[in-house]
């Protein structure tokens, strides 16, 4: 095995598990699927390679004489083989850096030993480095939305397929053994094939945070203290263990999952409390388990060591709580100390355990055991066995699963995730409406100037009685925003302060929208004034989507900060302002120029104008999974945010399939999160020394380059007759509004096709699933060729900008895997399926001589030959995907035609399965939803 190259082997196992799948596809299928599966993989190859219209037509004529039930399983067999290289490629770069790692060798840029060697031999002090970690804040946020097209039984058997691959490689069989293991995956992928991966309901908001639980169970409460472990060894090795620099747990995580509301319906108040009572249910259960493993494993007599005088002393409250909740002293561990503080520590985590369940069944607590306060009072147990066993001379023991129950803990608390609360502008501003109008001689809040709205809010807010409430009265919309402030106050009650994060206010357009979220909290008693001055137990994060929002940000912004009694409340939250930028529907409202461009200059504006009034501001990235969404490699994403913006702090959302690719297994969660905080550590240098600011001609070269984009955008998505009908046709827009891979809606308004309406998500997921991925690099050719003309210095200027500009560097590199996964040939076949052949034809010739223009200019700028040339290893796994994507495309277009053209209900259900499977299955190959 190891006389192969990495590139051999993975192809090696690829090959392997096809050579499996083929096996079951021939024992348990229907007879005629495998053959199907491979005539139409190897035409379609053969197609790539040589365009073959004779060859072309017979394919299809193929394609459309299977019926629906056949084309089901050939479209399952596909999406197999794409988790099956998923697996083959996670495993083979995981091996890789593992043995990279045994060698010694310097490892890979975006590693921890890499970054801090950097640090190092750049001569920056290890106190100086010390003040650098102890900023940090990385803070991914878990979004259920364009949620995960596989089911979460589908990725656990994966996970298994995967382990057993790592013993394939890793351990030494005899011929015996070998065959048992891939019996072993045959019968893995013999399960998948007999195991439905479409949901045969939609899936309900509590499902999606099981989903996301999964996560945690299954990945990150391993990966994270192994993250810490790795942060610690390449500090010690680089600047020594002598240095003293210390790494603090500064890793946490967030979730919208039961907290987003926003075009949602079916998120209500009682799903946000079920929703933050899961998530405590699970972070106790694991607590549980590891303090049970510590009771075992720390078997120290008092006989042969002398515990800690503070331990000693906390055995005796112990022994106070023990008598008090059981009626009787402790019998058990009287000469094992560590056992004894264990057993009273597992007792109570359980008593929280039970009062969390008590909860979600809907039954009352009084009467149960107390268990622990919060979280703290859990860590203040923990730190004491850990000191004591450092004072008698057990460092190792202290260091080992106790530290790493400390660092979950630090991250982790009894909350698991800060859930967010996002809901739109409009509905706060309709529930405080109605409340001023329900006040007797109030006058029409509707009618204020937004200086008359700020004054009167500020007046509400600092009133100890500012609204008299008759909630019956009142209508169910402002009743349901009320009850939400309520769900926050009693959940901080009932599990701990930091059960939530932020409040997020989507479509924020003016200061008056962030004042009014304020007042709703204010009569929930979230925050105030009283006779010890202001407090707030509520952080607002205004989100600036659109174009002209993020236009807008440094004005709203400022208006916020300018005011007395926003100023107040701020102060008394800790002085920290968060700001959410949206990356999806600024690249749908302005195009990928426009949008990128326009998020860049937003956040210097905001991070200038609050270090100018003295307020930290971290930046919340409203990150999707696709390029046209905000997506890409997270550590080159943070490297290009505009300079001295990153101050240490990073918040980002992972959405839908990302969630899967990136944290489904231990060992790529941790490679993820490494790559993820390296990048933050290089960003935030900025903390320590002076950064080299950015060159003004380069930022004025982006200002005209986005300046011609979003003109070239909006001519086509705005301007020309016919194109949103080209959306909905040529696409698969109405299969993905049926998928039942999320809880909400595809549309704003169910009846509306119009471009405000459709969501950013399902607007990128049908340009992805059609092969045009429009939304990630059209009008970046126009914009370069409007700009550089047949000027060889203005082309010399934008190839240097791509060598020395991290932003401009990352842009190009996004665009061609974008460029990548678009496929013209394919998209053509799309357009079939129009009303308006003419018409659709002209809006494709304009797309497709778009797409050449781009593909010209990005390679000249790059300087490259190929699309990827810089990146062959994603290049390659993108590559190998092709091969099974093409068939699938054109078996999608065969599909769509058959169901929107049946007249007969009946027979148009039959062909609803495969179209959903199509869908799955292609969002599968190009590791992308929306």
């Amino acid at each position: 095995m190891n006389d192969l190259s990495q590139d051999q082997t993975l192809e090696r196992d690829v090959q392997l598990f096809t050579a499996l799948l083929g096996e079951v596809l021939r024992e348990h299928s229907r007879k005629r699927v495998l053959v199907v599966v491979e005539r139409l993989r190897d035409g379609f190859m053969q197609l790539r390679q040589e365009e073959d219209a004779e060859l072309r037509d017979k394919l299809m004529k193929r394609i459309e004489t299977l019926d629906p039930q056949t084309l089901s399983e050939v479209i399952r067999a596909f999406t197999i083989y794409f988790g099956l290289v998923n697996v083959a490629e996670e495993l083979n770069a995981h091996l890789a850096r593992m043995d990279l790692i045994s060698a010694g060798e310097r490892l890979w840029l975006g590693s921890f030993d890499d970054t801090v060697r950097g640090f190092a031999e750049d001569g920056v002090a290890p106190e100086n480095f010390q003040s650098l970690l102890e900023h940090l804040l990385y803070l991914p946020v878990f979004t259920a939305h364009p949620t995960e097209a596989r089911r979460r039984t589908i990725s656990e058997t994966f996970r298994r397929i995967f382990l057993v691959g790592q013993d394939l490689h890793r351990r030494k069989l005899n011929e015996e053994e070998l065959e048992e293991k891939l019996q072993e995956i045959l019968t893995h992928i013999q399960i998948l094939w007999k195991t439905d991966e479409v949901r045969v309901h939609k899936p309900q908001v509590t499902d999606e945070v099981r989903r996301g639980l999964y996560f945690f169970r299954e990945s990150l409460f391993e990966a994270v203290p192994l993250v810490y472990r790795f942060l610690e060894k390449a500090v010690r090795r680089n600047y020594g263990a002598a240095s003293g620099i210390r790494v603090p747990s500064f890793i946490r995580f967030g979730s919208w999952v039961g907290g987003d509301r926003d075009g949602n319906p079916f998120v209500k108040p009682e799903t946000t409390e079920m929703a933050v009572r899961m998530h405590a249910e699970l972070v106790l259960e694991l607590y549980v388990e590891r303090i049970e493993g510590l009771r075992r494993m720390l078997s120290h007599s008092s006989a042969l060591c002398q515990p800690s005088p503070e331990l000693l002393d906390s055995l005796d409250t112990d022994e106070v709580y023990w008598v008090g909740t059981m009626g009787q002293r402790q019998r058990r561990f009287l000469y094992e100390p560590y056992r004894r503080k264990l057993a009273v520590m597992g007792h109570r985590l359980q008593a929280n355990l039970e009062r969390v369940r008590t909860r979600i069944e809907g039954r009352d607590y009084d009467g149960m055991p107390e268990g622990y306060a919060d979280a703290r009072d859990f860590l203040s147990d923990l730190y004491l066995i850990r000191d004591s066993l450092m004072h008698h001379g057990d460092a190792s023991a202290a260091a080992g699963p106790l530290q790493d129950l400390i660092r979950l803990a630090e991250t982790f608390g009894f909350h698991l995730v800060y859930l967010d609360i996002r809901q739109e502008s409009t509905r706060h501003t309709q529930a405080v409406t109605e409340l001023f109008a329900r006040q007797a001689g109030a006058p029409y809040y509707q009618a204020f100037t937004e200086e008359q709205r700020l004054m009167a809010l500020a007046e509400a807010i600092a009133h100890p009685h500012p609204f008299v409430i008759d909630k019956a009265t009142l209508t169910p919309e402002t009743r349901e925003t009320l009850e939400v402030f309520e769900v926050i106050a009693r959940m901080r009650a009932e599990i701990g302060d930091k059960v939530f994060g932020q409040y997020v206010i989507s479509m924020t357009h003016v200061a008056s929208h962030v004042m009014e979220v304020m007042l709703l909290a204010r009569l929930a008693g979230l925050v105030g004034k009283d006779t010890q001055g202001w407090f707030c137990s509520l952080q607002v994060s205004p989100l600036f989507e659109t174009i002209d929002d993020l236009g807008r940000i440094e004005q709203v912004m400022a208006t916020l900060f300018d005011n007395p009694t926003y100023q107040a409340l701020l102060k008394a939250s800790g002085n920290q302002q968060e700001v959410m930028l949206g990356y999806s529907d600024s690249c749908k409202d302005g195009g990928i120029l426009s949008s990128s461009w326009s998020l860049f200059e937003a956040q210097k504006k905001v991070i200038a104008l609050a270090d100018d009034r003295g307020v930290a501001c971290r930046l919340f990235h409203g990150r999707g999974g696709t390029v046209g969404r905000g997506g890409g490699p997270t550590h080159e994403a943070i490297l290009a945010q505009p300079v001295d913006t990153v101050h240490g702090q990073i918040k980002f959302t992972e959405q839908g399939e990302v969630l899967s690719y990136r944290y489904a297994n231990p060992e790529t969660a941790r490679y993820e999160l490494t790559m993820g905080i390296s990048g933050l550590i290089k960003a935030s240098r900025c903390l320590i020394e002076s950064p080299e600011e950015e060159r003004n001609d380069y930022l004025g070269i982006m200002d005209e380059l986005a300046r011609h984009g979003e003109e070239a955008y909006r001519k086509l998505v705005r301007e020309t007759e016919g194109f949103l009908d080209y959306l909905y046709e040529c696409t698969p827009l109405d299969g993905i509004a049926l998928l039942n891979i999320g809880s909400r809606p595809s549309h704003r308004k169910k009846a509306d096709r119009s471009m405000g309406s459709i969501r950013a998500i399902p607007w990128v997921f049908g340009w992805g699933q059609s092969r045009h991925t429009l939304p990630a690099w059209f009008s970046i050719g126009h914009a370069i060729e409007r700009y550089r003309g047949n000027d060889l210095e203005r082309l010399a200027k934008l190839q240097k900008m791509y060598q020395e500009w991290p932003y401009f560097r990352a842009l190009l590199s996004n665009t061609q895997m974008s460029l990548f996964k678009a496929e013209m040939r394919i998209a053509r076949e799309y357009v079939r399926l129009a009303e308006d052949q003419a018409q659709a034809a002209t809006i494709f010739g304009i797309i497709e001589e778009e797409y050449r223009r781009t593909l010209t200019q990005v390679l000249n700028v790059a300087g490259l030959r190929v699309l990827m040339q810089e990146t062959p290893d994603l290049q390659r796994s993108l590559a190998r995907r092709n091969l099974y994507l093409d068939p699938l495309n054109h078996i999608q277009v065969a599909v769509l035609e058959r169901y929107r053209g049946e007249a007969d209900d009946e027979k148009r259900e039959g062909w609803l399965d495969p179209l959903l499977r199509s869908i799955n299955a292609i969002a599968a190959g190009m590791r992308n939803t929306g």
